[in-house]
Formats: C-alpha cells, sequence, structure tokens
C-alpha cells in the first residue's frame, strides 16, 4: 500500500511538472521547443537513475565531491517538481470548485476562471515556475555555505556561579559529521577560528562521524589541534553508534564504537560516557556531566543514563550538562535535575535549511524540536542548541550556517 501511494504522488508531481514545462515553452518555436522538453525529460530520466546510486553512495570509497553534486541536484530537482506540483494541484482543486459551485448556479456569463488577457491560471503556472527555479538555485547555491563557519557569541549570568569561574569563556562546537567533509584546508579554517575565541574551555556534543570511525583518518590531525587550558571534552550523537549502517556482526559494530572512542582520547578530548568530571580553578570548582545519547523522540535510540552520570555531581554549586538531544532538556533534565545550570546540545542542524533574520526565525524542524537553535530558558535553567560544525545528507546550507558558539558566563 505504501509503494502504491508513493507511485501515485510521483506520477502526480511528474505530470504536474511536466504540465509547467510545457506551459514555459508554449511560446517557443520548433525544433527548439522540442528541443527544451526533450532535455527535460533527459533531466528526468538522469534524476530517476541518480536515485538508484543512492545506496552505492554510502560506501567510504564513493567520490565526496560527486556524492555532494549528486544529492545537491537530485534534491534540488526533487524540491522544484514538488513546489511547481502542489501550486498547480492547488489550482485544479480551486477550478474543480469554480465548476461544482456553477453548476448549483442560475448566473450566466464566464466562469471565474476565465478571465481577460492573462487568465488567473496562467498567472499561477508562472508562479510556481519562479518559485520552483528559486528553490533549485538556492539549494545548489546553499553548496557554497558548507564550510562558511560563523561565531555565535552570547553571555549567560549566574548568581551561583563561583566567582574564579567568572568570565569563564566556553567555546561549543557540535554534529560534526566528518564522513561528508571532503576539504581539509576548509575544516581547518574552521579550527582556526575556533582557537581565536581563545576558549578556556571546549565542549564538542556529538556526532563527529555520520556511521564509521574511518571517515575521522583524514580530519584526526586537524581536530588534534584543538585545546584549550581548562580541556577538551565530548560526548557521543546518535550517528556515533553506527546504527544506521548494515554491520557483519554486532561484534564489527562494538568494535567500531571503540576506535571511535579511542580516537577522541588519541586527539587528546575527554570522552564523558555517562559520568561526571570536576573542573577546578583555584580553591573552587564546577562539575560537567556527560551522556551517552539520550532521545525522547522515538526514532532515535537512547543509551545515556543521567542518574548515573549526575551521581556526586550534586556536591558542586555549578553544573553544565553535555546531551547531544535537545529533546532531553524537556524530557528529564527540567523536571528531574533543576539544578543542573546550563545543558549544550546539537543534533538538529537546525534542518540545514530556514531563515534567521531579526525579528524572524523559522526552520521546518521547529516542528519536531520545540527547542532546535540558540538559546532557551527556563527559569534559571538554560540551554544552548548549536546548528553545528558539519553536515548531513544535504551538502549546504541555506539561512543556517555551520556554528562555533562562544558563551560567556557572569
Amino acid at each position: 500500500m505504501r509503494l502504491l501511494i508513493f507511485i501515485i504522488i510521483l506520477a502526480l508531481i511528474e505530470y504536474y511538472a511536466f504540465i509547467a514545462i510545457r506551459f514555459a515553452v508554449k511560446e517557443v518555436h520548433s525544433p527548439y521547443k522540442q528541443l527544451l522538453i526533450g532535455l527535460y525529460i533527459a533531466l528526468t530520466l538522469t534524476w530517476f537513475g541518480l536515485l538508484f546510486m543512492v545506496p552505492m553512495m554510502r560506501h567510504g570509497d564513493f567520490d565526496k565531491t560527486l556524492r555532494n553534486v549528486i544529492i545537491s541536484f537530485a534534491l534540488g530537482f526533487l524540491l522544484t517538481k514538488l513546489i511547481i506540483a502542489v501550486i498547480l494541484l492547488i489550482d485544479d482543486l480551486r477550478r474543480g470548485g469554480y465548476f461544482v459551485a456553477s453548476l448549483f448556479s442560475a448566473k450566466d456569463g464566464l466562469s471565474p476562471a476565465i478571465e481577460s488577457g492573462m487568465t488567473r491560471s496562467d498567472f499561477i503556472a508562472k508562479c510556481a515556475l519562479l518559485f520552483g527555479g528559486t528553490v533549485f538555485a538556492t539549494i545548489l547555491y546553499g553548496m557554497s555555505n558548507r564550510y562558511n563557519y560563523h561565531v555565535k557569541k552570547i553571555k549567560l549570568n549566574y548568581d551561583n556561579l563561583p566567582s574564579s569561574f567568572k568570565g569563564l569563556r566556553i567555546v561549543q562546537i557540535s554534529d560534526i559529521h566528518s564522513g561528508s567533509f571532503n576539504d581539509t584546508l576548509a575544516v581547518q579554517k574552521g579550527i582556526d577560528m575556533i582557537l581565536a575565541q581563545k576558549p578556556d574551555v571546549i565542549f564538542f556534543t556529538g556526532d563527529l562521524v555520520n556511521n564509521k570511525s574511518e571517515e575521522m583518518q583524514d580530519y584526526m590531525s586537524v581536530f588534534s589541534k584543538l585545546n584549550a587550558p581548562l580541556g577538551v571534552y565530548s560526548i557521543l550523537g546518535n550517528h556515533d553508534y553506527g546504527d544506521y549502517v548494515e554491520w557483519q556482526s554486532e561484534e564489527e559494530k562494538l568494535n567500531n564504537l571503540n576506535q571511535l572512542k579511542e580516537i577522541h582520547a588519541k586527539m587528546g578530548w575527554r570522552l564523558l560516557l555517562n559520568e561526571h568530571v570536576v573542573i577546578q580553578k583555584e580553591e573552587e570548582s564546577i562539575a560537567v556531566i556527560g551522556v551517552e545519547n539520550i532521545s525522547y523522540r522515538n526514532r532515535f535510540h537512547s543509551y545515556g543514563d543521567l542518574k548515573k552520570a549526575y551521581d556526586g555531581a550534586q556536591n558542586h554549586a555549578f553544573k553544565i550538562l553535555l546531551s547531544h538531544d535537545p529533546s532531553h532538556w524537556d524530557g528529564e533534565v527540567n523536571s528531574k535535575y533543576a539544578d543542573i545550570d546550563l545543558t549544550l546540545s546539537g543534533h538538529t542542524h537546525g534542518a540545514q535549511f530556514g531563515i534567521e533574520i531579526p525579528g524572524l526565525k523559522w526552520s521546518p524542524i521547529q516542528y519536531m524540536y520545540k527547542q532546535w537553535a540558540g538559546v532557551y530558558q527556563n527559569e534559571k535553567q538554560y540551554l544552548y542548541v548549536n546548528r553545528g560544525f558539519g553536515f548531513l545528507g544535504y551538502p549546504g546550507r541555506v539561512g543556517i550556517l555551520p556554528e562555533i558558539t562562544v558563551i560567556d558566563l557572569a
């Protein structure tokens, strides 16, 4: 049944897309009209062919640059057709409504669907082509932003922060997804930007790889350069467990995870696995709590144990929690651990698509996650959701740029 529904939807999309192309070239003289229609059909057949290449692109030896181009074209082409189809379908429903209404109306004259000059349907078809083309161009443009790192700075004030930690500068990065990278020099520029912030401590909040530890092979030397006086601390994200690929055995999957843990250590990062550490300055201290992935979304696995990680941390006046999935904040942190002052998360990437301008902050991810990017507050507790350092799936960013977070505590 699902396959049948998918085929029907795909057929509708292709039908309306073809209608739009015919409308676009109706004023073009032969043989150029046939040439343009033929080009569109060739692109469509190419797109279908690329869909069958998706399983091949999961292999590590598949060229990353080619993969990025294929994904961007395939996604842009699909979204363009989908937008055109939705707009034209709405127009057909509008005209159908007028037709049904006319059957019960005694009023003479032309149907409201037929007007002098450009018909309303012609206008809608042009709008559909314009919107669809704009989306396609935007998707292609977004590829240029995948290494366009931006520094986001915020200042948080706490009454209970020990005096020796006043002015503590935290840098947070998240969701590196090294398996998507294809430019070590561009990534190095991001590392240089992090170090230029002169952080006292660096926190990484999960998803070092897409699936396999071997993805870090070309980037260990780059990320090993991260350092801070009070250390670099990290946690695991949902992609780090290898849950999204097939393994020959559970032992192979476990070995992959263990190798990934070793990579954290080799880079000089202190990986927190359902535990906490104490950071001291002078004679005062704060607790940094790190949990494995905990999600309150059904589609993601949970491996973490905050109760275990928290045990003993209650003796410290100020606590920072590293937890990859922001759904954990409302799911458990706020209700059971009101003394955790700051939670740092990632995971959402801000969908890598959205709008962030003064007065407007929107992304489709907000319909899945209440907290999806930036800072949130619940009484005296704060959550910061990093928009991600890397990218996954779509090799680009539109509106939601890769982020380096700087948090100054006061």
